[in-house]
């Protein structure tokens, strides 16, 4: 039997999304199973089982998007770690850049994930132009390693100050280690991020210890998990940057797959509204936890070389910029102690839950809020966890812990709740569009998650947005994402020099080294590629400068200090507006990515699927709708039975099995070629 399906799947906090596609016939199954909190691999299996009834030998490739590591960084439930570093620069992970939680604030508190007494410093010294001052002692690291055991550890961090200018002291050192720490859990920085600036060096390299162990042994159970129903399907883990990369890979780089869940949903986001048209979105990302906002501009994702998790926790890695808030389906509404009404940043997620899901939680959420108001129907709840949501243990909970408080009738208040958690997702969209000198009119919403498409019209009229398209499967975009991401793998080295007297020969060697290790890695998978391709980027600054700009440089051309300075002065005039002449220009790192193209999946084979001949077929039942302060009447209708180009006005609500779209008063839904709602205002 051919193995054709692929499958995607994304771990969220409430429910962990599935999405299969038969790449021969374009079928398209998708499932929401409750996520499972204690191992999340019990409902990664549950969603797999689920979409392929329980079948698993057709499956050729399953893409994971976790949130293990950003779970176990956020909770501070990661390994019992070690760092071995040299003399005098043992607090390098508590000092970072001096920077405190508070910004106005005098005082603060940061703990770092490695405690002082596991922080062990050995005789070794390199200096920064590369010169080694004092050779690693081989019988200290020894004696540092056993200290480390002895105290519990599970893994260590190997960082030499200055080992970016010569990797030999810690070449030599990670030798030693290696043949005495019992098992596979030794980040060596310069192996993990061969890059100047101590701090990110040593905070990137020593939270990849801290998850390694979690994040290898989850991976491990997965593996085991697949193999006993399973013939052969290779798992593939999706990083942080929207690409993916092989189980063994993610073993060893764990600290790389931190977010990656919402990057894989922002990869489907770009291709699905580029292919409908649109060049310019905002991804709004809404599941039971949390808000994650991406920007897409000229149909390009946002990257950026370095993002902090939690305060001091900073990842120096290619990551989807995006901005994340407290703003879920789960987040709990309360009283603050001004006595305004607040969202978050607590959550009931998956267990138990809003209190509409009966399980235990009497607390109301935004979830709660938008049952209460009609925007969701209350005998069709999205995912396998109930047959239906109880609307009565939503009202009880918003009118007993807000409503009376406040002296507001309930519907008054869960109007208010939800326009509350509006404002805030509105500012998340702000603060990446509006605050980076991107005009919100050339950009679309694109709502997926669990309850975007319930906040999606909100939104678009607050911010001023051009329209919103929403995906044919909203609910599980993240999980369509794995399916669409293609194989990745990311090199950095640091050059420090000017770009006056480069040596381009050099330069150029270096970029074929590169070039060789990354399609080494990505050729370890078994997954078909269809081409690869190589992007260089040179991080340039002036000299005197502290931050750098990403200056990408032609694969296809030599080498030359002339198309390096062309490249560095389009770049620093499209993001200053202006250059500094006669100021030397300074090359700081060298970024290299190797990326195997998977063969893409045509949008339109989304829409496929019975469609009704009228949207009067596809009406289900009335359903008032409270908004603006009054009840008005409204129809439920199904999403994926809509045919092509038929327009609903609203209000009104299109369901779905893994999501609800809420049609706003004043706006319109039309379902476009590629199954897409394209809502807008009745006016456009």
């Amino acid at each position: 039997m051919s193995k054709s399906i692929v499958i995607g799947v994304d771990v969220g906090g409430t429910f962990t999304d599935t999405l299969a596609l038969d790449e021969a016939t374009g079928a398209v199954r998708v499932e929401k199973v409750p996520s499972t909190k204690g191992d999340q691999s019990n409902g990664f299996l549950s969603g797999i089982l689920a979409a392929t009834d329980h079948d698993l030998s057709s499956v050729s490739t399953i893409i994971h998007g976790t949130t293990v590591a950003t779970n176990a960084l956020l909770e501070r439930k990661g390994a019992k770690a070690g760092i071995i570093t040299t003399e005098g620069f043992r607090d390098v992970l508590e000092m970072r850049r001096r920077d405190r939680p508070s910004t106005w604030g005098l005082w603060g508190q940061f703990t770092p994930v490695i405690e002082r007494k596991c922080r062990l410093e050995v005789p070794e010294r390199t200096l920064a132009n590369g010169t080694v001052v004092k050779d690693v002692d081989e019988a200290s690291i020894k004696a540092a390693a056993q200290d480390l055991i002895a105290q519990g550890c599970d893994s260590v961090c190997l960082f030499f100050i200055n080992g970016y200018a010569n990797t030999d002291n810690e070449t030599k050192a990670a030798r030693i280690l290696r043949q005495v720490w019992p098992n596979d859990y030794v980040s060596v920085a310069t192996e993990i991020l061969p890059e100047i600036r101590e701090f990110e060096r040593c905070s990137t390299a020593s939270l990849n210890a801290y998850l390694q162990p979690v994040v290898a042994n989850y991976l491990a159970r997965l593996e085991t998990r697949i193999a006993e129903d399973d013939a052969g399907s290779e798992i593939l883990i999706v990083q942080s940057n929207g690409g993916i990369m092989s189980v063994d890979t993610a073993k060893a780089l764990p600290v790389r797959t931190a977010l990656s869940g919402p990057a894989a949903g922002v990869v489907a986001a770009r291709q699905i509204a580029k292919a409908a048209g649109f060049e310019n979105v905002i991804t709004c990302d809404m599941g039971g936890t949390s808000f994650d906002v991406s920007l897409v501009a000229d149909g390009q994702n946002m990257l950026t070389s370095q993002a902090s998790i939690d305060f001091g926790m900073v990842i120096r890695t290619p990551m989807i910029e995006m901005s994340t808030i407290g703003a879920g389906g789960g987040s709990i509404a309360h009283i603050d102690e001004t006595g305004l009404l607040e969202i978050g940043t607590d959550s009931a997620g998956s267990d138990p839950g809003p209190a509409c899901y009966g399980l235990g939680n009497e607390r109301p959420t935004v979830t709660d809020a938008n049952l209460v108001l009609g925007r969701i129907d209350a005998r069709k709840p999205i995912g396998n966890k109930l047959e239906a949501l109880d609307r009565d243990a939503a009202v009880a909970a918003i009118k007993t812990h807000i409503a009376d408080p406040l002296g507001m009738d309930v519907e008054e208040t869960a109007e208010a709740l939800i326009k509350v958690a509006n404002s805030k997702m509105a500012g998340a969209i702000r603060l990446i569009s509006i605050e980076r000198g991107h005009d919100p009119k050339i950009f679309a919403a694109m709502p997926f998650g669990g309850g975007g498409a319930l906040h999606a019209g909100a939104l678009m009229q607050d911010i001023g947005l051009a329209a919103a398209v929403i995906p044919r499967y909203p609910g599980v975009n993240s999980a369509l994402g794995c399916v669409m991401s293609d194989l990745r793998h990311d090199e950095v080295r640091t050059l420090n020099t000017m770009l006056d007297g480069l040596n381009c020969k050099e330069i150029s060697g270096l970029i074929q080294a590169m070039t060789q290790m990354g399609h080494s890695i990505i050729k370890k998978s078994k997954a078909q590629l269809v081409a690869t391709e190589s992007v260089i980027e040179l991080d340039m600054l002036y000299m005197g400068q502290t931050h750098a700009v990403a200056v990408p440089i032609p694969s296809d051309k030599p080498i030359s200090p002339d198309l390096i300075r062309a490249a560095f002065e389009a770049t620093y005039l499209k993001t200053y507006s202006r250059l500094l002449d006669q100021i030397p220009i300074r090359i700081l790192n060298l970024r290299l990515s190797v990326i195997g193209k998977r063969p893409q999946i045509d949008i339109k084979m989304l829409a496929r699927g019975k469609r009704a001949e009228s949207v009067a077929a596809c009406y289900l039942a009335d359903q008032k709708i409270f908004a603006n302060g009054a009840w008005h009447d409204a129809g439920i209708y199904d999403r994926l039975l809509l045919p092509q180009g038929s327009k609903i006005l609203g209000p009104a609500l299109l369901v779905q099995p893994d999501a609800t779209i809420y049609v706003d008063p004043g706006l319109s839904a039309e379902v476009d070629d590629f199954g897409n709602i394209i809502m807008k205002s009745e006016e456009d």
